[in-house]
């Protein structure tokens, strides 16, 4: 699962590298304005405040490619988490472990001009953008540093694949409700132009809201847009959910067949219906 095509020169054990900021083109930081200037109008009025109020207490900015050092000293001021610079996509145990110990993997490469619009793999944009801003909430941050935990666990019990699941329909495309309607707080979401629209304003996907084993039966997919978002109340359902040994939903989840995406299963709690499929 990961970038290798490329080892630098200086990766550690597990996997981290230094940053080496000093080393960015003036294509790579005007890529990551271009990026961050589209992408901040867009999430403005659509991020959830927890995320929106992240993303300006860390100075995460329109000038360039921030210094990670400096966005983690703000972080571990806050909630104790620290930014570790890596490659691209790494082992599972690796980054989970990571996780536990607090210190949140973001790849240091940025996506080429051809690829502004989508790309598979995660950058630097999508990772700091999208997941960096939600580590100095404090649940949230709980919430993260837990799934760490529990990702070490599935990888005994061989259960990776519904944790996988959980945290693509949380931490990738959660949505939210809030006083002021549903908004955003999934880094997926919140890094792409095409589906921070998309996830609130389109008729096709369902909303439907958050249960734990719902979603770990449902299918999903990488390459196209959501059929099926999952809605959360608050972050502190998010992280009471966690708390749960997961033992006995995986026992319970090899019986029970996959949900399809898009499809309304019995017992979902629709927020909406959608009209369609996605793609």
């Amino acid at each position: 699962m990961a970038r290798y095509e490329e080892h630098p020169a200086d990766m550690r054990a597990d996997y981290t590298i230094d940053q080496h900021w000093d080393q960015y083109t003036p294509e790579e930081h005007a890529m990551w304005r271009a990026l961050f200037e589209r992408q901040s109008k867009l999430v403005a009025g659509r991020a959830c405040k927890e995320y929106l109020d992240g993303l300006n207490g860390l100075g995460i900015t329109l000038d360039g490619i921030p210094d990670f050092e400096r966005v983690s000293d703000l972080m571990e001021k806050r909630t104790g988490w620290r930014l570790v610079t890596v490659p691209g996509l790494i082992p599972e145990k690796n980054f989970f472990e990571h996780l536990t110990h607090r210190r949140f993997p973001v790849t240091y490469w940025i996506r080429p001009p051809e690829k502004m619009d989508y790309l598979q793999e995660p950058d630097v944009f999508h990772d700091l953008f999208g997941h960096v801003p939600l580590l100095v909430n404090p649940i949230f941050a709980d919430y993260m540093h837990a799934f760490g935990e529990g990702g070490l666990k599935a990888l005994k019990l061989d259960a990776l694949n519904y944790l996988g699941r959980l945290y693509w329909f949380t931490v990738e495309f959660g949505l939210i409700n809030t006083a002021e309607g549903l908004r955003i707080y999934g880094s997926g979401i919140v890094s792409s132009k095409t589906e921070t629209v998309y996830c609130l304003e389109s008729p096709i996907p369902n909303r439907i809201g958050y249960d734990t084993l719902r979603i770990m039966r449902t299918d999903s997919r990488i390459d196209a847009l959501q059929e099926t978002y999952f809605v959360i109340d608050n972050f502190e359902q998010l992280f009471e959910a966690t708390r749960p040994d997961f033992t006995p939903y995986y026992e319970k989840l090899k019986t029970l067949p996959d949900i399809p995406r898009g499809q309304i299963a019995e017992g979902d709690i629709v927020l909406h219906r959608g009209t369609g499929v996605a793609g």
